[in-house]
């Protein structure tokens, strides 16, 4: 609809321009039959209507036509606006859809073929090459402004992508690592274990743990495809289940989530992920520990406290872990800090604002 738009407007433009020459064509003391001045006014007009598809064609076809009606003298010097005006439709149209060298030579062309037909009077020539000028100045400007849009366009569609795949390294680690770690914890025991009861907890709690594992990254992945049934993001409705599975590895975990506000999917899933990889983090460094998760939700905020007694030293900074949880509270504007208890253990601390 826009692009009809704007071809009625240069329909609407032409039949204007085809009128006013004509009509300066038919004036008593030029005596042009109306046979011979309306398809000359045409040749002159008619290529304003079709310039955004032929604009070098409807520039030369006008320039020629201009330059041909004021030299059989079929036009008066006088009335050579209408015509430069044509002209003018068609230059710009050149400036913003050709090169710079192309257009500055279309430009060059149309001063010297207008400046030649004017009559030779200094101030018929400047008017008419500060008109010409000026419409070439703004359709070059409009072309560089487009160019920039459309860079701006890459950049973004180029950042957007960068972010995804960002996020979609982020939560795979974040899928891995506490997946994994439960998988090493268990493996261990069923390596060093004497009861081969005791062996087949642990080698089922690695298969369903590995089956969980590959249904989130499948879930994960699978919005790399267009065509993929998208499971929703895990949430916190899903606590429980981590909870759970840090308990199989030997960290007793004592969950409390309070508040009954509706939180974002967005931060309900950086939520779950902060919790998940704070626990990643007891299962690897403190077990066997016991571990508590407070999770508040408030209109305002979602507040995130996991806290563990186990021996372990963390050192700040390193790994992965620690950095993912930051960035994804950095992303709502929250506040984050990870350190060890006085009393012992180790304390993350979390709140993401809803906004």
């Amino acid at each position: 609809m826009a692009k009809l738009h704007l071809y009625l407007v240069d329909a609407a433009a032409a039949l204007v321009i085809w009128v006013l020459v004509t009509y300066a064509m038919l004036e008593p003391h030029v005596h042009a039959s109306p046979f011979v001045a309306v398809p000359l006014a045409g040749l002159v007009a008619v290529p304003v209507a079709v310039r955004r598809w032929w604009p070098m064609t409807a520039l030369v076809v006008t320039t020629a036509a201009t330059v041909a009606v004021v030299m059989t003298q079929v036009l008066p010097v006088v009335a050579l606006g209408a015509p430069v005006g044509a002209v003018c439709f068609a230059l710009y149209t050149v400036a913003v859809d050709r090169d710079r060298t192309w257009s500055l030579v279309a430009l060059l062309v149309t001063v010297v073929a207008t400046s030649g037909v004017s009559g030779g009077e200094p101030e018929n020539v400047l008017v008419g090459a500060a008109a010409l000028g000026s419409v070439w100045a703004i359709g070059y400007t409009t072309r560089l402004r487009r160019s920039m849009l459309l860079r701006e366009s890459a950049q973004q569609a180029e950042q957007a992508l960068a972010d995804e795949r960002l996020r979609i390294a982020r939560e795979l680690h974040d899928v891995v690592a506490h997946n994994l770690s439960l998988i090493a914890v268990q493996a261990g025991n069923a390596a060093h274990v004497r009861s081969p009861e005791h062996a087949y907890e642990a080698l089922q709690v690695i298969s369903e743990t590995s089956r969980t594992a590959l249904t989130e990254m499948r879930g994960l992945l699978g919005v790399l495809r267009s065509d993929a049934d998208l499971a929703p993001s895990p949430g916190l409705d899903g606590l429980p289940d981590l909870a759970d599975r840090a308990s199989l590895a030997g960290v007793r975990v004592t969950l409390e989530v309070t508040g009954g506000t509706v939180v974002p999917e967005g931060i309900a899933l950086s939520a779950y992920r902060i919790v998940q990889e704070a626990l990643t983090n007891v299962v690897k460094h403190a077990a066997p520990a016991s571990c508590t998760v407070l999770v508040d939700v408030t209109p305002e905020a979602v507040v995130i406290d996991v806290a563990d007694d186990g021996p372990g030293v963390r050192e700040l900074g390193t790994g992965h872990g620690l950095i993912g949880m930051r960035e994804r509270v950095a992303v709502y504007g929250g506040t984050f800090s990870a350190g060890q208890r006085s009393e012992g253990g180790f304390r993350v601390h979390a709140e993401l604002p809803i906004r």
